[in-house]
């Protein structure tokens, strides 16, 4: 039994060895390709259609035992390492740290990029077009709640474009210094947190004080020392402020989701799978909605959202969010634009990005 096991730490100590030197390897080349797109005039090596298609083709050839989304995150992690190496990049979110939007920016970007929170989405646009930070990260849209509405109407006035897409399943933890849920009398945490997990609260802490925060990880900063309150919080304010789990993944909706958007100044490239999302507006007549639609239905073009919102510079006018499958490049997409042009009474490609992987 002992030289069996002797047998197998071996074999791993050899294949970590071999794995360090590759990474090795791959951090030397990705110097290489970082001073090439630096003599090309390229800023840094935040290149969101090539990562797409690494960890698409990560998730292709996994055939176990790790489940998709272990080997994803692995991957993202070398990536980031890599491309910190290459360039480092900064990336601002709407915070403070320890909220869902910081959890989306790990996600997308890993640990080895530089993190600046900002207070408000304003502030996040702002960041990246005074140049700050060179990519933000935003919230967008739940699946629960629907459309965040200050996130889209920052788009009116801001020239910045959608780099990339973030998928976060929202998995609510309460945390807690107290020894048992019995000894929780108040529970601290967003507003929408709150009512995201009002079905399990209900159940087992019917008695206990709800206070909404204006975060959660402001909810965590204020329970810190209260053995007898919790906080309703993500994996990544369980870390931070190093508060103990009482009881994992609280939420109603095991399926609740929230959809980030990376935005920066440049354009992506086609990644084999993308999406393109458009900002359109028409005067107030009948069939003007038809008339925006009636391309993208002829040139077969998918239209995965849309969402209405006040134009702001006329009463009772509106302006779209279109969500369609496909790149701006792409042949179908581009006939279609075209097309749509001359309907409507205002077009902007908000830009084309890769579809969130995982």
């Amino acid at each position: 039994m002992s030289d069996e096991l002797e047998q197998c730490r071996r074999r791993i100590d050899e294949i970590d060895e071999t794995l360090q030197t590759l990474i090795d390897d791959r951090v030397r080349l990705a110097k290489e390709i970082g001073a090439i797109k630096r003599e090309a005039g390229w800023e840094h090596g935040y290149r969101p259609e090539r990562e797409a298609q690494i960890l698409r083709a990560v998730v292709a050839r996994n055939d176990g035992p790790l489940s998709d989304e272990q080997l994803v995150r692995i991957f993202r992690e070398v990536i980031s390492a890599t491309m910190a190496a290459e360039s480092p990049i900064k990336v601002g979110y709407l915070g403070p740290e320890g909220t869902y939007t910081h959890a989306a920016a790990l996600k997308h970007f890993g640990a080895s990029v530089t993190t600046l929170t900002q207070t408000t989405i304003d502030d996040v646009f702002r960041a990246v077009e005074t140049g700050e930070v060179d990519y933000g990260v935003v919230p967008v849209e739940n699946s629960l709640e629907g459309m965040i509405s200050h996130t889209l109407d920052s788009f009116f006035t801001s020239p910045l474009s959608i780099c990339g897409e973030i998928l976060l399943r929202i998995r609510h933890q309460l945390l807690s210094n107290a020894t048992a849920i019995t000894d929780v009398h108040r529970v601290v945490s967003h507003a929408q947190s709150l009512a995201q997990c009002r079905s399990w609260l209900t159940q087992h802490l019917p008695n206990a004080e709800l206070v909404s925060a204006s975060s959660n990880a402001e909810a965590v900063k204020r329970i810190r020392g209260d053995a007898q309150a919790a906080a309703i919080a993500g994996a990544v304010a369980r870390d931070l402020y190093d508060v103990p789990v009482l009881h994992a993944n609280i939420e109603d909706d095991a399926a609740n989701t929230t959809r980030f958007l990376v935005i920066g100044s440049q354009e992506t490239p086609q990644s084999g799978r993308d999406k393109t999302s458009l900002m359109v507006s028409n005067p107030n007549k009948p069939g003007a909605l038809h008339r925006i639609l009636s391309p993208l239905a002829e040139q077969s073009v998918s239209m995965t959202r849309i969402e209405s919102r006040p134009s702001k510079a006329a009463l009772w006018e509106y302006v779209f969010f279109i969500d369609v499958e496909g790149h701006i490049e792409d042949p179908n997409v581009r006939t279609a634009l075209e097309k749509l042009e001359v309907e409507a009474g205002f077009l902007r490609s908000l830009g084309s990005y890769p579809r969130a992987v995982l």
